[in-house]
């Protein structure tokens, strides 16, 4: 069984016990979050899809850490005109366990 949910703007397919890190999101480490939005459920062979979300159907999550990912650089250049601005990204994430899917 998985499911298909959505969270800070991106979807993602998740089974019972997968690992995922989304948009950091409030919450202390070792708390449990329900995402509302889940867009389908597949449950043995049957697909069920919401328009746009199921009705009545949760993700249960528990928040395993919160960290930043990998750098990534961030360079402007205009030729010709010394102009050149670097910059360094590390977008901020949530780590979450994925415990429970209710339809």
């Amino acid at each position: 069984m998985y499911a298909i949910i959505k969270t800070g703007g991106k979807q993602y397919r998740v089974e019972e016990g997968s690992i995922l890190d989304v948009e950091l999101m409030d919450g202390e480490v070792g708390q449990t979050i329900d995402f509302e939005n889940v867009i389908a459920v597949k449950k043995e062979d049957k697909l069920e899809v919401g328009q746009p979300y199921l009705d009545g159907a949760t993700v249960q999550g528990k928040v395993l850490d919160h960290g930043k990912g990998k750098k990534i650089i961030v360079f402007k250049f205009k030729a010709k005109k010394n102009y050149r601005r670097k910059q360094g990204h590390r977008q901020p994430y949530t780590r979450v366990l994925i415990e429970k899917i209710e339809v």
